[in-house]
């Protein structure tokens, strides 16, 4: 039930953006240029629809490639040592609060997908029970590798998914400059989106874009997307209705950074690792699975992010876990 119950609730900005948040996506540093002092300046100037289509294919690239090559934007040149620290794996704090409870669990990148261990409940330490019950299950992921294996690849399946709503993104929408504003990393241009009308759905994932509309913000410098706002303008059925339905209002808010550290002195400022990733999500939507009806009221917050080696196995995230580390 689960599985379908995630395919029904494939809103499509949602799993785009918040799919972003769980799997490395590097910042992409092709609109950057270097001035002959070596500093970092902004791409010149774009249209409000180049704009808007430049920032989804950046994060087109991003999702296929973890970075951009330089060939594919001719006209700007590119920031090589930056593109050369990008995907950088990652561990950080999710923090997720629904009418039910509040979660923190510590989230660690490795080769082998994500691990991940619960430590607080409702802002508060895990007690004895608890803590000896996420103990077991670390170890009992640390002893079957299937487990972790099966987890991968449902992130390789999310990962499809999301390539077919960037490559739809730039046909479903019509987008408006709405004048600049203020991000969670710096300045940005705003822009309303609405549906096409001349785009016509090609799969399950893309069936929703006709019914969303709402506001994008794109960071100018980096030309990747800093915030996004969607609202569900009526009512959409899946199967004809029988499968399930999402019913007109729902909201959801995705809010992306850049979280990169330094990574030490020798580098430099300009050396630093460039990570693009989800700083806030907000949902409320309700709807209905088959013949039950479900209503999703969640924030997410991610912080503390800080790099992790490259290559790392999930059996040894999993040993930090266990250890405190």
């Amino acid at each position: 039930m689960h599985r379908l119950l995630a395919l029904l609730l494939l809103i499509p900005l949602l799993v785009l953006l918040l799919a972003l948040s769980t799997n490395p996506v590097p910042s992409v540093i092709p609109v950057l240029a270097q001035s002959s002092s070596g500093k970092v300046v902004a791409a010149p100037s774009l249209t409000d629809q180049v704009l808007v289509e430049r920032a989804l294919a950046n994060e087109l690239h991003a999702a296929q490639n973890g970075n951009l090559d330089a060939n594919q934007n001719a006209n700007h040149d590119t920031n090589q040592d930056a593109i050369q620290d990008a995907n950088h794996p990652m561990r950080y704090q999710l923090r997720k609060t629904s009418p039910r409870a509040t979660t923190t669990k510590e989230i660690m990148e490795t080769r082998d997908g994500e691990v991940a261990r619960l430590i607080e409940i409702n802002d508060k330490p895990l007690g004895a029970p608890d803590e000896a019950n996420e103990e077991a299950r670390l170890q009992a992921l640390l002893a079957d590798p299937g487990q972790q294996r099966h987890r991968k690849q449902a992130q390789n399946d999310d990962e499809g998914r999301i390539l077919r709503l960037l490559r739809a993104m730039p046909r479903a929408f019509l987008y408006q400059d709405a004048g600049p504003g203020e991000g969670p990393s710096g300045k940005v241009e705003k822009f309303t989106f609405r549906p096409n009308p001349e785009f016509n759905p090609a799969d399950l994932e893309t069936e929703v874009l006709p019914a969303m509309a709402g506001e994008i913000w794109i960071d100018p410098v980096r030309i990747r997307v800093a915030r996004l706002e969607a609202h569900l303008q009526r009512d959409v059925d899946f199967g004809w209705g029988i499968l399930g339905r999402l019913n007109k209002g729902g909201r959801i808010v995705i809010e992306q950074g850049d979280v990169g550290p330094d990574m030490g002195p020798d580098k430099g400022p300009d050396k630093r690792i460039d990570e693009w990733r989800t700083v806030r999500f907000e949902m409320q939507m309700s709807g209905r699975v088959v013949f039950r009806n479900r209503v999703f009221d969640t924030t997410e917050v991610q912080s503390n992010y800080a790099p992790l080696p490259l290559g790392m196995s999930y059996q040894k995230a999993v040993e930090m876990l266990l250890s405190g580390k």
